[in-house]
Formats: structure tokens, sequence, C-alpha cells
């Protein structure tokens, strides 16, 4: 492979984003019900740690050749009084998105990933659990899509590139009600990236409102609508 990213990278990575979705929505209407409060599970924790740790390693696979810091945007921001203030937006639009959509679609509920009430007993698989979705998730997912998969989107023009990421990502979490939300929050992050060139303020953008959201859901906090786990 070149260091330019080519039409083959980018077949590479909608395939694999492809399958990741496939996957996802074969789960979703073949799966039967979901289990209660899964991050209270080890095996929750086992089977999320290893698909972001085979993600990554197809992602780096994909990239192979190419300068790293340049194709994910592994780079300062530019400003990040801009970076704050481009995230600051990206939270109002979501929040109020959540709060209008949750009454028709009810994201959180399709997904039942957050647990219902704080269980101590669980501490420990919780604990595992939250560093998967709050901090390993955030990592690899803004790597995989407002990444090296902006960079190969790039080609159609930024907007293009902000949107069809939007639609990957949502689609990669293979649900129906929380599509909409997804997607936006994705195109919101890849705005963000857009604006600052850098993938880092994404990272602890996602990584900060998972944790929130994870807390909110054992009752640390008080969110109304927004319990869904991006």
């Amino acid at each position: 492979m070149t260091d330019r990213p080519g039409t083959g990278r980018l077949v590479a990575w909608a395939s694999i984003v492809g399958a990741l979705a496939a996957l996802g929505y074969a789960g979703r209407f073949t799966g039967g019900k979901l289990p209660k409060d899964p991050l209270y599970r080890w095996d929750e924790f086992v089977g999320g740690l290893i698909q972001f740790l085979v993600l990554l390693g197809l992602m780096l696979l994909v990239a192979r050749g190419l300068p790293k810091r340049r194709t994910f945007a592994l780079r300062r921001p530019a400003s990040w009084g801009r970076a704050a203030a481009v995230g600051l937006g990206v939270v109002v639009v979501v929040a109020v998105a959540s709060v209008l959509l949750d009454p028709v679609l009810h994201p959180n509920k399709e997904q039942g990933l957050t647990p219902t009430r704080w269980e101590p007993a669980h501490a420990g698989a919780f604990a595992a659990n939250f560093v998967v979705v709050a901090l390993l998730a955030p990592l690899v997912e803004e790597l995989t899509f407002r990444g090296l998969g902006f960079t190969l989107l790039e080609r159609f023009g930024r907007p293009a590139a902000i949107v069809l990421v939007g639609i990957a990502f949502g689609l990669a979490h293979g649900l129906v009600e929380a599509l909409p939300l997804l997607v936006l929050f994705g195109s919101a992050l890849a705005y963000l990236r857009s604006r600052t060139g850098s993938v880092y303020p994404g990272m602890i953008l996602h990584a900060l409102y998972n944790g929130f959201v994870l807390l909110a859901a054992v009752k640390f906090f008080h969110t109304g609508a927004l319990q869904t786990v991006l």
C-alpha cells in the first residue's frame, strides 16, 4: 500500500463497518431478549474488550503504510478554545435531540445497556465495563470514524464526509430507534474533527458523554432522557 489513502482502503474500511453493522442488526432482530443490566456482567466486559481491540487492529491494518498522525488526525487542535466552543455546541444539540426523541423513539429502552439502579455487589464488573464503554469505546470509535473514516471520505468533500461518517457511525451500532440520535452524534463529532483538525477533542467529548450517562444511570446524577450510550 502507498502512503496515500486509495480506493482500496476506503472499500476495506467500508466493508469492516458494514460487517459490524450487519452483525449488530442480525443480533438485534434474531438475538431475542436483551440480558438485564449487561454492565453488571463480566462476560459483557470480555466481549466488549475483544470487540474494540479487534476493531482497532483492523483499522491499523487498513491504514498500514500511511502516516498515522495525519491519517487518524492524531495532532493537537489548532485552537483548544475553538474545540471547546464547538464541543459545547455538540453537547447542546445532542441534549436537545435526546429530549425531543426520547418520548417518541425511546432509544435507551431499545439499547438496554445502562443499568436501572446501582448494585454494589456488581461494582467490580461495572467498573470494568465502565472502562470499556467510557474510555476504550470512545478512543477506538473516534479513531475508526472521525480518524481513518473521515480521512478516507474527505475526498468527497468535507460536508459529505461529515454526513457519511455520521451515518456509518449510527449503522455500526446496530440499533433502530436510536439510529437518528447516533447519526446526529456521529456527524456532530465529525464536524468537530473537521473544525479542529484533530481527533482528540472528539475523544474527550465522547468519553465524557458516555461516562456521564453511565454514572447518571446508576443515580449519581439525574439526566432525564440522556441515557443512551453512544
